[in-house]
Formats: C-alpha cells, structure tokens, sequence
C-alpha cells in the first residue's frame, strides 16, 4: 500500500472536532447536548447579507479576481478607516476565510524549518498550519494565574533565532479571550523591528471588546508597516462562519504581491459569499452594540457559575467569546469524552473543547478546557451546572 507522507501523519488532529462522533452518539441515545465547544455564534447573520445572495442578479457564477472584487475591497478598506486602521484596498487580499490568508502570510514569510513564535495557548489550528507549511512553532507560554497576559519580552527574546521569521498572536484571543493594551502590542513592535522579524495579528474578533477596553490593531501602529500583516474574516464579526470570506492585510508591498501568487493559485475566493460579505459591510452599529452587550451578560454569567464550582479556576476574557477553565481533574480529553459517553443531568450533557490541543508544549493544558459562551444564558446556566454535577461523580 502507498505510504502517507510524514507531513500528513504529523497534521494534528482538532482538539475541538474530534469529540463530534461521541456527541452524535449522545444524539442517537435520545440526550441533549450543549455545545460548548466550538466558536459558531448563535446571532442571526445581518439580513442584509442574506438579502444580498437571495437578490443578485448574476446570469454566470463567474471567478472574481485572484486578490478579490475592487468594489469589495474598496468597502473593506472603508471599514477599516472607520476602526482607525489606515489602508488602501490593495493592501488587502480576499482570502476562503481567515485560515487561507494565514496559509498565504506562512507561504509568503517562510521557508521550510523556519520558526515562528506564539503565545500559548493559541486557536488550535495555527499548529495545524504551521505543519502543513513546514513551519516549527515555537511557543512562549501564558499562563492562567495571569489571566493569559502577554509574557515579559524577554521571554519572547530568548526564543528567537536565526530561523524565528514572525511572532503571531491572536487579539482578542482564542481560546483565552484576552485582549492585548496598547502598551503590550508597542512592546511587540519593539521587538520585532529590533530584530527585523513580521507581526502577524489574527483580529477576528476585533469588534468583541468589553468592559470599556478598546482593540488596538497592529496596523494602527506608526513605523510598522513592512513588519505588520492582519488576519481578518467575517466569519465572526457577522456570525458568517459557514461565508468562508477572510483577508489578508498588510502596507508591505513585497508581502502582498507573493500573497497574491499564491491567490492566483487557487484562482479566486467565492462569489457569492463576497457578495453577502460586502452586504455585511453595510451592517449598522446597532447591530454590534446589541450583540456585544448580550456577550457581556453571557461571559458575566459564566464566569460567575464557574466561580461556583470548587476546585476550577478560570480566567476572565476581556473580548472574544471564549474562556479557558482549569478543572480538578488529570485529563481533559478523557473527561471530555466520558461526559458525552457516560454522564447526563435528566437527559442533558454537555460538550467541551479539551484545552491541550490549543498548546503545543507538550503535557500543558491537559487539565484545561475552552468554553465557548455562544449559548443563551439559560443555556449556558443549565451547562455549567452539569459540569459541576459531573465534577462531583467523576474519576480519573
């Protein structure tokens, strides 16, 4: 039989899909199960973006250019301006969702057994990622006694080599929800004009930002134009996850020519979906504020159900909408699996992401878990108190 390349053994598996089986049993047996999880909203999409696929008037689905429609990109810088963040549209290139663009800044930025330092934990994918670029990455740990806040720089500094090309981070953070200051993202640009390295942010979540912090992007910091590169997607923002639109941003030109190489090998990003991500555009403030309040009230619940329960520790997300607990236990992933398999409250379980595979050190995280709070509250109520239940009865 042929033999599967290394690089495809090596490919990690997701921390937070691999349970899916276990719940669709649970499903089979009758159970209700809530998904913690994983980040898919449950805020409607803006109806003006579903309009706007319902409406087209297209006689051909045609490919758009490799680097995106100009109209949509033309909107997109327009959005960006309105954040403060100044860029022109062909600073940017429309990506299939935020995962290509990283793939396209990792293609374009390194070379084979180049490294890349971030800070852990991190979205799980980025470990996929880097193996799947030949990339090493090379973790700077946060931790949750400091409520996942940006290592010292001197941390980062020992970490980096004659192969280290980039730092990356996540702002706000998935899975921690942390949101870095202003003061940490200068300390990060410090660095990596010193050492001549790339900044690259995945700002997702730019809009979910609470408790009167304000995002700060890598792209609104002067002297830091060849340097900086932003991720970016709808998928959250609009609760468009299934879309696939993201992009690509960066000042640097050398950056966004490659990038766009590797755009026009894959041909265009989908049609229709920029035309309801262009639609999204269009979305009032109303919209965000109203949907940033209900994630405050629903983090606040959480945080104070999980304060509740002894033994756990959880640090207090400042955006996004994603925690990590610590929980009483050795390992995650088996209890994560025996919740689904073998534990119900009157019919009810509930499913959570195992927090070790958003680390790639090796035996950290293995008593964590991420909690996605994109429940209602009710919901999310219900959810933790089986956790707690579940606490009581459970052996490792």
């Amino acid at each position: 039989m042929p033999r599967i390349s290394k690089k495809g053994q090596d490919m990690p598996e997701s921390p937070i899909r691999k349970l899916v089986p276990f719940a669709e049993n649970a499903y089979k047996q009758g159970k209700t199960v809530f998904h913690l999880n994983i980040g898919q909203p449950d805020i409607k999409t803006p109806q003006v973006a579903l309009d706007a696929v319902k409406i087209h008037s297209l006689d051909i689905l045609a490919y758009t250019r490799s680097e995106g429609s100009e109209a949509f990109r033309e909107k997109l810088a327009n959005y960006y301006a309105n954040h403060s963040i100044p860029v022109k549209h062909d600073d940017i290139i429309v990506t299939t969702g935020g995962s290509e663009a990283l793939l396209f800044a990792f293609g374009s930025i390194t070379d084979i057994d180049d490294e890349v330092i971030i800070p852990e934990p991190f979205y799980a994918n980025y470990n996929g990622f880097s193996t799947a670029s030949g990339v090493k990455v090379v973790p700077v740990i946060s931790k949750i006694e400091d409520n996942f806040a940006l290592p010292p720089i001197e941390e980062f500094e020992k970490l980096i080599t004659a192969k280290t090309k980039a730092i990356l981070i996540c702002n706000p953070g998935n899975p921690t929800g942390y949101l870095y200051s202003k003061e940490e993202i200068k300390k990060l640009a410090a660095i990596v004009k010193k050492h001549d390295l790339f900044l690259i942010a995945d700002e997702v979540y730019r809009e979910f930002a609470y408790d009167g912090i304000s995002h700060y992007s890598i792209l609104q910091e002067e002297g830091l134009e060849n340097h900086a590169i932003v991720i970016d997607s709808v998928s959250k923002r609009y609760s468009m996850c299934g879309a696939r639109i993201g992009c690509l941003v960066s000042k640097n030109k050398e950056v966004i020519k490659t990038a766009l190489k590797f755009a026009q090998a894959r041909l265009s990003p989908p049609t229709l979906a920029q035309i309801a991500s262009e639609a999204a555009l269009e979305t009032p403030q109303s919209y965000f504020d109203d949907v940033i309040d209900e994630y405050v009230q629903r983090r606040n619940i959480l945080i104070e159900e999980l304060n509740k329960i002894e033994g756990v520790q959880v640090a207090n997300p400042k955006g996004a909408f994603y925690c990590i607990a610590q929980l009483p236990i050795k390992n995650s992933d088996t209890f994560a699996q025996w919740l689904l398999e073998s534990f119900d409250v009157n019919g009810e379980t509930v499913m959570v992401a195992p927090a070790a595979g958003f680390y790639s050190t090796p035996g950290v995280g293995l008593n964590q878990i991420r909690i996605a709070y994109v429940l209602n509250k009710e919901s999310l109520v219900k959810a933790v108190n089986i956790l707690k239940e579940a606490l009581k009865v459970y052996k490792d």
